[in-house]
């Protein structure tokens, strides 16, 4: 009997992916736009640090916070849903057989076989079977908000790190232009790497995430720059 091959595909990567490519980007953007803006401004090395720094303690935290309150409001949803399913189950059985008997029989199945398809996944466990078919909840979609807020503020933190490091180990007179390429360069490889690991095209990757990180740095550098000058 031939063993059964579990087959492995770059779909299933576009979550994790996401979520750690957003975190660490936006890391690197917003916390190195906010270097450029105050190193625009003319201040000295040591407020620009202290930018840095509180751009990737406060940025962390934002995302964690934003991250659980979103995903805890879709947790919230998925068990309001779950519960509403649940007690569809005990009130009317033979009905959530025919809707669940539907939803195959619109899939392509025809509908003796949707019926009896539908019979066994409710026999073994109704409520998986209609979270999984009719609602799109599973074990891998479920919403995790703990983890999800732990993942954005960590990838967050990650980015904005190299950023703050530039920042400490570079003279100060090339702060703006060493942050800017050493930023461009992790952007570049990070839009690269998420374009291979997702199956997309790695130059098309690393050229949209630096052309749009460049030119928010550039925006940014410049406003502070108008701004310093007006307030000096």
């Amino acid at each position: 009997m031939p063993r059964h091959r579990k087959e492995s595909h770059r779909i299933n990567n576009v979550n994790w992916l996401r979520a750690a490519v957003l975190g660490a980007d936006d890391g690197i953007v917003s916390t190195a736009s906010l270097v450029l803006g105050v190193a625009g401004s003319n201040t000295n090395h040591a407020g620009i640090m202290l930018a840095a720094a509180a751009g990737l303690v406060g940025g962390a935290m934002s995302m964690a916070t934003g991250e659980y309150v979103s995903v805890s409001s879709q947790s919230d949803t998925e068990q309001a849903a779950l519960a509403q399913e649940r007690r569809e189950l005990q009130q009317d059985d033979r009905g959530e057989h025919r809707e669940l008997a539907a939803i195959y029989v619109r899939r392509g199945l025809d509908l003796a076989l949707a019926r009896q398809v539908a019979e066994q996944l409710m026999a073994r466990d109704a409520l998986d079977a209609h979270a999984r078919d009719e609602l799109g909840i599973s074990d891998h979609t479920v919403a995790k908000p703990l983890q999800a807020a732990l993942a954005s503020a960590s990838s967050f933190a990650a980015g904005a790190a190299l950023v703050l490091l530039m920042v400490a180990v570079l003279p100060p007179e090339l702060t703006a232009p060493g942050v800017a390429l050493a930023v461009l360069a992790a952007l570049a490889l990070l839009g690269g790497l998420a374009a291979r690991t997702g199956g997309a095209s790695v130059p098309r990757g690393i050229m949209r995430v630096t052309f749009w990180s460049a030119l928010a740095m550039a925006v940014t550098f410049a406003i502070g720059h108008v701004l310093g000058a007006s307030l000096s």
